[in-house]
């Protein structure tokens, strides 16, 4: 049964929120819902652990966003999915008044969650939006968490019996039609392990190949 308050973390109880989960229980599968939602608890749930300060509204709001671009309602976007979920929370953020600064954290935390190696130097809402992420899709500091804490956020908000190939192909739905929007980040993993015909971009080939002569 799904709970709002998990180890002291708990979903925002504001009409902000309320409408956040509403607007992506309408737009995403179950799979991503459940997926997005795992994503704040696991966030904050090491947001606490460390003891960084960062606002759950802000945090629920972009955990909640950052897979929106892989929707259907996105089938014609030739931008990164990310890119596209960030765009989203940006506009639904300003349709609520929030300041430009705090949607500024918003949207970087979606757009850079597939992005390592540099989130987790920034605000704490945009580290903890990747933390979360990579944690429920790749177990990516899953000893970090106790066997409670995972099993209480998996009984609220169940993976399913196959989550891990669900996702891949969720992904794969996602950024089929834009494949040059992966060149550059691990995306292009999904595409590969999916498409036998998938050819990745090579930044070598493309460096010998400009209009430089040297």
């Amino acid at each position: 049964m799904a709970a709002n308050d998990i180890f002291g973390v708990r979903i925002p109880d504001s009409k902000m929120a309320r409408e956040v989960a509403q607007l992506i229980f309408d737009t995403e599968s179950d799979l991503l819902f459940y997926h997005s939602t795992r994503v704040y608890f696991w966030g904050a749930l090491e947001g606490k652990r460390k003891g960084l300060m960062f606002d759950p509204e802000l945090l629920y709001t972009a955990a909640m966003f950052h897979d929106i671009g892989l929707t259907q309602s996105y089938q014609a976007s030739q931008l990164r999915f990310e890119v596209d979920g960030a765009n989203a929370a940006r506009d639904f953020l300003r349709g609520h008044g929030v300041s430009e600064r705090d949607i500024e954290k918003v949207w970087t935390a979606v757009a850079l969650h597939t992005t390592p190696g540099i989130p987790e130097y920034m605000h704490p809402e945009i580290a903890l939006v990747q933390a979360g992420a990579g944690m429920d899709v790749a177990g990516r500091g899953y000893d970090d968490f106790t066997n409670e804490q995972r099993e209480a956020v998996i009984d609220a908000y169940p993976r399913g019996n196959d989550f891990k190939h669900e996702i891949i192909e969720a992904f794969y739905q996602g950024m089929k039609h834009r494949p040059g929007s992966t060149f550059g980040t691990f995306n292009d993993d999904v595409l590969a392990f999916k498409d036998p015909n998938f050819q990745r971009g090579n930044l070598c080939s493309i460096i010998l190949g400009s209009h430089w002569e040297r």
